[in-house]
């Protein structure tokens, strides 16, 4: 910490206007509240290039002076720029793993707070349309929403919570996770608050939340709980997803894209419909850092690259992980030619049981943490041969296109 007592000089008048400043107090704020746990992210945008005047050379000194005051007071020789900031707001304490809410009344109290960034899609596609939710993250209008709604839209139409509809442009999308960014035309809208997927609990009381359907007015709220962790299911049209969240909360088909959150209203999870192996509906929620981190990629390049390892397998089963000694781990049954796994030496019947120091105990979870990196980064995998264990260091490249 730096003590300097510069730091602790008192100014001499009024603190700065909130458009004129790096942060800006929680009370400021225009949305619906910012409690002391919830830090807010601002995005000051690029400067744009200042603009230069010529100024017409006048016959005479005193012509001279008199033009250059004129354009002085008019504010012409020096245009003051400003520059809004972006809003996105992030929870810091721990998602909570005991409940808050005991019945419906609380839940809807959580949806009623989270509703202003709940937004309904209206979504084209050729002859056919069909709707799905979404929820605004940054005031901008940056919107999370499932990629499989809108992956083929030939238009989207926004109706925020108030009603009002605004066009949407589809920024990317990724199969892989199911995540799309969608910019909606808006500024200084309500935006929801990111909670973390990291350390969620089997057990833990959640509340699914959807968009207010085309002929309501009140959002989707149904309660449940955290059914199952690091999920392998199949999403939409084939696509395996891997690492997902799944909750007993019934969603409508309408609420997919709409959010999973924590007791304290803290998005963990965006909404998504899957199918089991025995062909049952499922409820999973991709989880939101990583659908976060897909968004964050989609609007730099407007393409995700994922970290890719080169295996396929399986989880272990029962009888191996106890003969192994190990809780679960994922089970390599093939490598592919001159991937980073077949470089380092990777081979079939090895049991992934680590990544970088971590448990892996099932395939989908490794696939899921392997998620966390880019191409080009190292990872430190801990494995099982004929019962002896190593470490290899493998550097991870950019999963094939499909």
């Amino acid at each position: 910490m730096d003590d300097d007592s510069d730091d602790d000089v008192g100014g001499g008048g009024p603190p700065l206007p909130p458009e004129d400043r790096l942060w800006r107090h929680p009370s400021e704020l225009r949305d619906f509240g910012t409690p002391s746990d919830i830090v807010v992210r601002t995005h000051r945008p690029p400067s744009p290039q200042r603009t230069t005047w010529a100024i017409a050379v006048v016959a005479g000194l005193t012509g001279v002076v008199l033009t250059t005051a004129a354009l002085a007071v008019t504010g012409v020789l020096s245009p003051q720029v400003i520059q809004r900031e972006i809003v996105e707001k992030v929870a810091v304490s721990p998602v909570l793993s005991s409940p808050l809410f005991a019945g419906e009344r609380d839940a809807s109290a959580l949806a009623e707070r989270l509703a202003p960034a709940i937004v309904r899609l209206d979504i084209t596609q050729g002859a056919s349309t069909s709707t799905g939710s979404g929820v605004v993250f940054r005031d901008d209008g940056l919107m999370l929403t499932a990629a499989h709604l809108v992956a083929t839209a030939t238009s989207i139409t926004a109706v925020l919570a108030d009603g009002k509809r605004v066009s949407g442009l589809l920024v990317g999308v990724d199969p892989l996770t199911d995540v799309a960014l969608v910019d909606v035309d808006g500024q200084s809208l309500p935006v929801a608050v990111l909670g973390t997927s990291a350390n969620l609990k089997v057990g833990a009381p959640t509340v699914a939340i959807g968009a207010a359907p085309a002929s309501g007015t009140d959002p989707s709220v149904t309660t449940g709980v955290i059914s199952g962790l690091d999920r392998r299911v199949d999403g939409p049209g084939g696509q395996p997803l891997h690492g997902m969240i799944e909750t007993s909360a019934p969603v409508a088909p309408g609420s997919v894209g709409g959010v999973l959150v924590d007791a304290s209203g803290a998005v963990i999870g965006l909404l998504t419909a899957a199918e089991g192996q025995a062909g049952e509906a499922h409820v999973v929620a991709t989880p939101i850092d990583l659908a976060h981190r897909v968004a964050s990629h989609l609007l730099a390049s407007g393409h995700m690259a994922h970290g890719w390892l080169g295996i396929e397998g399986a989880d272990l089963s029962g009888d191996e992980a106890r003969a192994l000694s190990v809780p679960g781990g994922a089970k390599v049954h093939r490598v592919s030619a001159s991937s980073p796994a077949a470089l380092a030496g990777l081979a079939p019947d090895d049991v992934i049981t680590e990544l970088d120091g971590a448990p892996v105990q099932s395939i989908s979870a490794l696939v899921a943490r392997l998620r966390a990196h880019d191409p080009g980064d190292k990872v430190l995998v801990g494995y099982w041969r004929h019962g002896q264990h190593a470490e290899v260091i493998v550097r991870l490249v950019e999963r094939p296109a499909l």
